[in-house]
C-alpha cells in the first residue's frame, strides 16, 4: 500500500481497522486475484458502509471445471506472483440423517429432538465462523493483498486453501512502518568463532568447519525510508529486493491487524480466527522439499530448506559450527539467536565437563587415600551406634563401610575447586555471550530494534478500554490503566504463592513417603537393606519427585498463560516477559525445593537421642551413611538425567505422533487427490504448528541452574549436559526443517529475559556453592581437625561422634553412638561453635572473594567488542548520509533567499 495524501492514506487504514468496512464481494475461487484483473488499489475499492447490526457477508464463487495447471515453486497460477502466506481452513460435507419409521418410541423421539437442537447449534456456529471468516477476507483484500484460492475435496470434506501475496506498494508501505532494514553497502563476512581463530594460528586443521553454499550477503543498513529507495542496493529489482522472511513478516502483521468483527469483543487478527476454528491454520511456505533429490545437483542448486538440512539438521554434522547466516535468514533472528545461544552454550561446556571429568576421576585415583573410610571400614565393633528407628536395634559403624568410600568422590577437596572454577566459569560465559550476541544482533540488523518501535498486541488493542497518546510517538493509541494493570498482577502473584505452596506439600509428601520406605527397610532386620534404606528410599522418593515435578509443571504452564493474558501487557515482549518470570518461578521451586531440600535442611533437626524431632509422629530424618552430599548427587543425577531423558523422548516421538495423526486426518482427501501431485502448501499442511521457543529456552535454563547451583556435589553434571546438548542442537534443528509448518521470522536483539535468569542463576549458584560447602560438606570439619589435632586425619571419625545420653543407654539400649558435636548431656560443645564460625567466616570470604573477580572480568571484558564498535560507527554514517534530505537543494534555496 502506497503512502497517500489525506482522505486516501485515511481509507485505507479504515479498511484495516474498522469493523464496519464492506468491500465488493469477489469469486472465491481468486477473490480478486490476478485471474480477476490484477491488483485492485485500496483507494479504487467501492468501500460500503456496514449496518450497526453486522450484517454478515457472503462470497460467492463458481468453481470451475478444470484448474489450469500448477507452476513449479511458491507461485500462484501465473508462475510470477509470489505466495507469501495461506490461510487454511476445511469444511465438512453434509450427511443425510436417516429417518425412522412411524412405530418409534417416546424415548427415541426425544433423542431425535436433542440430536436436531445439536445440528442447530453447530450449524449456527459454522454459520458465525463462516460470516467471520468471509469479512476477514473481503478485508484483507481491502487492504491491497492479492489472494487466490485452492481446494481439495474427498466425500467427507473440502480443504480451502488461501494463498496471499503482497503487492509492491503494500510491501513498501509496511516496510517503512515496521522499520525494516534496507541495504547501503556490502561488506565481507565476519569471522565469529573463536574456536576457528585459535586453530588457524595454530595452524591445525578445523574439523569443525564447514563450507555451506548460498550464504546471504552481509550489508552495512539503515532503516528503510521510501523517499529513499534509489540510495538502497538492488531496489531495481522489485522481484527480489524483500527477502522472503522479510515479505512473511509484512503480511502476517497485515493479518495480525485485520478486524473481522467487533472491536469491543476482540474480534480482531488470524490468532484469534485460528482460535475460534474459522481457519484451521495460517502459516508461510517452506522453499521446497527438505530431501535431496534422487540426482546429482551441485550444492549451489540446493533450495535453502535442502541447505538447512543438508548441512546442519543431520545427525552426521553433529561436530560442525552451525550456519547461523542460513538459519536467521530461512527463519528470522529469533530463532538464529536461539540457536547462537544453545551452540555456543554448548561449546563453553566443553572445559566444563573436562574439568569435572577430572575432579570426578582424581577422587576415584585418591579414594584409598581417604583416612576418615579406612577408618570406618577397619573399625568392627568398636562404634556402636545408635538405632535409626524406634523399634531398631544398635548396628556398627562399619555397616556402612562401602557408602563412606563412595561418598569421599562427591566430597574431597576436588570439589571445592571445581565449585569455585564454575562459579567463575558461569560469569565469564555470560560476559562473552554478550559480545557475542552484540556482534550478531549487528551482524542481523536487530542492535537498534527496540521496544517502542513494537506495536501493541492486537488481542491488547482489542481489550483496551481507552485510547492515549504514546508519549515516544505522539499518535493515539489502545491505553490499559497501570492501576488495573498492577492490581491484575498482584492477584496473579497471589495465584502463584498458592501454587508454591502446593509444590511444597508435595515435597512433604515426599520425605513423608522416604521416611516410611526407611523404617520399612530397618525393620526387615537384614544388614544389607538396613545399610542401603537410606539409598533405596532416596532413589524412588526421586524417581516419585520427578514425576510429580513434570505433572505440576503442565499444570502451572496453563494457569500461569491464562494469568498473563488476563495482565493486559501492552507489547508481545512484555507479554513473553511476563508469562516467562512466572513460568520459571515456579519451576525454580518445582524442581529445585528437594535438591535444596537435601543439600541444607536434611538432617538439620535430627536432635539426639531421647531427644529426637519428630513431622507427623515420625523421626525428622537424617542424612544416610554416606553423608548428605551423595544424597543430593542421586537427587541431582536423576532428576536432572531423568528429566533430559524424558524431554528428548517427548521432543523425538511427540512431533511424530502429531504428524501421524494430522496425515490420518488428512487421508481421505489424499485419496481422492491420488493422481496428481501434492503441491507446496497441501503438503506443508501436514506438517504440525510450530510451538515456538519457550519450552527449549526452559529446559536448557533448567540444565543450567543444575550445573552451577550444586556442582559441588554433582562434578560431572557439565559432563552429562553436554552430552545432552549435542543431541538438544539436531533435534531442534530436525524439528524446524523438517516435521514443523514454517513459523513467522520473527525480530530480536537478544534472548530477552532469559539472559537476566541467567545472570540470576549464576550468582545464586556461589552462595549456594558456598553454603553447600561450609554446611553440607565434611571439608571445613576436616580442615578444623587437621589444624588443631592431626594433619593425617587419624582419629577424626571419633571426633565427630558423640555419646548419647545416659538416660537414654540405661533405658532402652546400651552405651551408644551419634554423629553430632554434643556432650553427654545433649548440649552443643565448644568445638560446634568453633566450627560454626570457621563455616560463616569461609562464606564470607568465599562470596566477597568470587564475587570480587567476577566484577573483575565484568570490568576486563566489554560488553561490545572494539572492532564492532568501529562498525557501527561506520554504518551509522553511511545511513546518514543516505537518509539526509536533499541538502544541496536546501542550500541552493537558501541562496536564492537571501539574494537581492
Amino acid at each position: 500500500m502506497l503512502r497517500k495524501k489525506g482522505s486516501d492514506l485515511l481509507k485505507d487504514r479504515e479498511v484495516l481497522l474498522d469493523l464496519d468496512y464492506a468491500g465488493e464481494t469477489h469469486g472465491a475461487d481468486c477473490y480478486g486475484s490476478l485471474q480477476n484483473g490484477g491488483f485492485i488499489p485500496p483507494r479504487y475499492l467501492n468501500a460500503a458502509t456496514a449496518d450497526d447490526d453486522d450484517d454478515p457477508i457472503y462470497i460467492h464463487c463458481e468453481k470451475t471445471a478444470t484448474p489450469p495447471a500448477q507452476p513449479p515453486g511458491n507461485y500462484f497460477r501465473d508462475g510470477r506472483t509470489k505466495i507469501d502466506f495461506v490461510l487454511v481452513w476445511e469444511v465438512k460435507s453434509r450427511r443425510k440423517r436417516r429417518t425412522r419409521g412411524k412405530g418409534r418410541g417416546e424415548a427415541e423421539e426425544v433423542e431425535e429432538e436433542q440430536a436436531a437442537q445439536e445440528e442447530s447449534r453447530s450449524e449456527k456456529r459454522k454459520a458465525q465462523l463462516a460470516r467471520w471468516r468471509d469479512k476477514f477476507i473481503q478485508n484483507i483484500q481491502g487492504v491491497g493483498l492479492l489472494l487466490e484460492k485452492e481446494e481439495s475435496s474427498s466425500a467427507k470434506k473440502t480443504i480451502h486453501y488461501l494463498k496471499l501475496s503482497a503487492p509492491w506498494d503494500v510491501l513498501v508501505y509496511y516496510a517503512e512502518e515496521l522499520c525494516l532494514r534496507a541495504p547501503l553497502q556490502a561488506q565481507p563476512h565476519p569471522d565469529f568463532n573463536t574456536s576457528a581463530q585459535i586453530l588457524q594460528k595454530l595452524c591445525v586443521p578445523n574439523l569443525m568447519a564447514d563450507s555451506v553454499p548460498n550464504r546471504p550477503v552481509d550489508y552495512y543498513t539503515c532503516a528503510f525510508r521510501k523517499s529513499k529507495m534509489e540510495k538502497f542496493l538492488g531496489s531495481e529489482d522489485r522481484e527480489n529486493y524483500f527477502t522472503n522472511t522479510q515479505r512473511h513478516r509484512i503480511v502476517y502483521e497485515i493479518l495480525a491487524r485485520t478486524v473481522y468483527g467487533k472491536r469491543k469483543r476482540a474480534e480482531v487478527g488470524v490468532a484469534r480466527l485460528l482460535n475460534e476454528g474459522a481457519f484451521k491454520a495460517a502459516f508461510p511456505l517452506h522453499e521446497g522439499p527438505f530431501e535431496l533429490p534422487g540426482y546429482e545437483i551441485s550444492p549451489g542448486q540446493l533450495n535453502k530448506r535442502q541447505v538447512l538440512y543438508h548441512y546442519w539438521a543431520r545427525w552426521s554434522k553433529w561436530y560442525k559450527y552451525q550456519p547461523l547466516d542460513h538459519i536467521r535468514e530461512y527463519f528470522g533472528e529469533k530463532i538464529a539467536l536461539y540457536f547462537a545461544w544453545l551452540g555456543f552454550y554448548t561449546a563453553w561446556l566443553l572445559p566444563a565437563a573436562i574439568v569435572g571429568t577430572f575432579v570426578f576421576v582424581s577422587g576415584i585415583l585418591t579414594m584409598s587415600s581417604n583416612t576418615p573410610a579406612k577408618e570406618i571400614c577397619e573399625s568392627g565393633g568398636h562404634y556402636l551406634m545408635c538405632p535409626l528407628c524406634e523399634t531398631c536395634k544398635p548396628w556398627n559403624m562399619s555397616d556402612i563401610c562401602p557408602m563412606a568410600q563412595l561418598g569421599y568422590l562427591f566430597d574431597h577437596p576436588g570439589t571445592v575447586f571445581f565449585s569455585v572454577f564454575m562459579s567463575f566459569w558461569a560469569v565469564t560465559f555470560l560476559e562473552y555471550w554478550k559480545r557475542k550476541n552484540a556482534t550478531l544482533a549487528h551482524h542481523w540488523d536487530c542492535m537498534d530494534f527496540h521496544e517502542e518501535e513494537e506495536p501493541p498486541r492486537p488481542e491488547f488493542a482489542a481489550m483496551a478500554p481507552a485510547m492515549e497518546e504514546n508519549p515516544v510517538t505522539g499518535v493515539k493509541e489502545p491505553y490499559f490503566p497501570e492501576k488495573a494493570r498492577i492490581s491484575r498482577m498482584l492477584t496473579g502473584s497471589m495465584v502463584i504463592v498458592i501454587m508454591l505452596c502446593v509444590v511444597m506439600i508435595f515435597l512433604v509428601t515426599v520425605i513423608i513417603y522416604r521416611s516410611i520406605v526407611s523404617v520399612m527397610m530397618y525393620e526387615t532386620g537384614s544388614s544389607v537393606l538396613r545399610t542401603q534404606a537410606g539409598n533405596i528410599a532416596n532413589i524412588s522418593s526421586s524417581m516419585v519427585n520427578l514425576a510429580l515435578i513434570l505433572l505440576m509443571g503442565q499444570v502451572y504452564t496453563a494457569l500461569a498463560e491464562q494469568l498473563t493474558k488476563w495482565e493486559m501487557h501492552r507489547t508481545q515482549t512484555q507479554y513473553e516477559d511476563a508469562f516467562t518470570f512466572k513460568v520459571f518461578i515456579f519451576q525454580f521451586v518445582n524442581f529445585y525445593s528437594s535438591p535444596f531440600y537435601v543439600a541444607f535442611f536434611k538432617g538439620r533437626f535430627v536432635g539426639y537421642p531421647g531427644h529426637y524431632g519428630t513431622l507427623f509422629g515420625m523421626r525428622n530424618e537424617d542424612c544416610g551413611p554416606g553423608g548428605c552430599l551423595i544424597e543430593l548427587a542421586e537427587q541431582l543425577f536423576i532428576i536432572m538425567m531423568g528429566k533430559q531423558l524424558i524431554n528428548n523422548v517427548q521432543e523425538f516421538v511427540i512431533p511424530k505422533v502429531k504428524a501421524w495423526r494430522q496425515k490420518k486426518a488428512l487421508s481421505s482427501v489424499k485419496k481422492a487427490q491420488s493422481g496428481l501431485e501434492p503441491q507446496r502448501w497441501e503438503q506443508d499442511y501436514e506438517l504440525i504448528e510450530c510451538e515456538g521457543l519457550f519450552d527449549e529456552y526452559l529446559e536448557i535454563v533448567l540444565q543450567f541452574g543444575f550445573i552451577t547451583i550444586f556442582v559441588a556435589a554433582f562434578p560431572l553434571a557439565p559432563l552429562f549436559a553436554l552430552l545432552n546438548n549435542w543431541a538438544e542442537v539436531r533435534l531442534d534443528a530436525h524439528k524446524f526443517v523438517c516435521e514443523y509448518r514454517r513459523p513467522v521470522a520473527e525480530r530480536a536483539q537478544n534472548i530477552g529475559v532469559w539472559f537476566i535468569i541467567l545472570e540470576a542463576l549464576s550468582h545464586v549458584s556461589v552462595l549456594v556453592n558456598a553454603f553447600l560447602i561450609a554446611f553440607t560438606s565434611d571439608f571445613l570439619p576436616r580442615l578444623l581437625y587437621q589444624y588443631k589435632f592431626d594433619n593425617d586425619l587419624h582419629g577424626y571419625v571419633n571426633f565427630t561422634l558423640a555419646y548419647a545420653p545416659p538416660s537414654y543407654n540405661y533405658s532402652s539400649h546400651g552405651m551408644c553412638r551419634y554423629k553430632a558435636f554434643r556432650d553427654d548431656n545433649g548440649n552443643y560443645t565448644l568445638v560446634y561453635w568453633e566450627l560454626l564460625a570457621v563455616r560463616l567466616g569461609f562464606i564470607i570470604a568465599f562470596e566477597h572473594v568470587v564475587f570480587f573477580v567476577l566484577r573483575v572480568i565484568d570490568w576486563m571484558v566489554p560488553d561490545v567488542p572494539e572492532s564492532l564498535e568501529l562498525k557501527v560507527k561506520r554504518e551509522r554514517y553511511l545511513a546518514k548520509q543516505a537518509l539526509a534530505d536533499n541538502q544541496e537543494a536546501l542550500l541552493v534555496s537558501g541562496k536564492m533567499a537571501h539574494s537581492p
